[in-house]
């Protein structure tokens, strides 16, 4: 176990490196290749992304076809993000498509499309906040301009996502 976590890029002294173990404990190798296939293909990501985000996040080798399939249509095609981009940032496959990836996409794609947020703010930033910063910072301080974002929200993390996110 310990060989095949090194095997996959993560480093004997590296913090991960137990997680790695974890996830590789119950895996074979054909299971284990079987998975990184499907991540080069889902992701569109090189062999060495693959090492870059298993490194960071060996988790993500237990994650399901299905779970991974739906959080890369998303943040690819719907977010636009970039497969590098992910693969540095492996952590965002670990949230809820629905109770957080998704709901706090609309609400920044709202306030950026209404000049409500700053364009350096990224959606990644987004995401990492606890809920009580997210709120402080993207919902509290837009309450006047948009009165019903609170509302659309909460709607967005129960998978009720309103048509569109509203003003007034």
């Amino acid at each position: 176990m310990v060989s095949c976590a090194e095997s996959l890029g993560v480093p004997r002294g590296s913090r991960m490196f137990r997680h790695a173990v974890s996830a590789v404990a119950y895996l074979s190798e054909e299971k284990i290749a079987t998975k990184v296939g499907y991540l080069k293909k889902t992701f569109r990501w090189s062999d060495a992304e693959v090492s870059i985000a298993v490194s960071k996040f060996p988790i993500l080798l237990t994650r399901s076809k299905d779970s991974l399939q739906s959080r890369s249509e998303f943040l690819v095609s719907e977010v636009g993000l970039e497969p590098a981009y992910i693969a540095h940032r492996p952590v965002l496959l670990s949230y809820s498509l629905e109770g957080r990836l998704r709901p706090r996409y609309h609400v920044v794609k709202f306030l950026k499309e209404n000049e409500l947020l700053d364009c350096d703010r990224d959606y990644y930033s987004a995401v990492m906040q606890t809920e009580k910063v997210f709120m402080e910072k993207y919902i509290c301080p837009h309450m006047e301009a948009a009165p019903h974002l609170a509302e659309d929200y909460a709607e967005a993390c129960r998978g009720e996502v309103p048509t569109r996110f509203r003003f007034a």
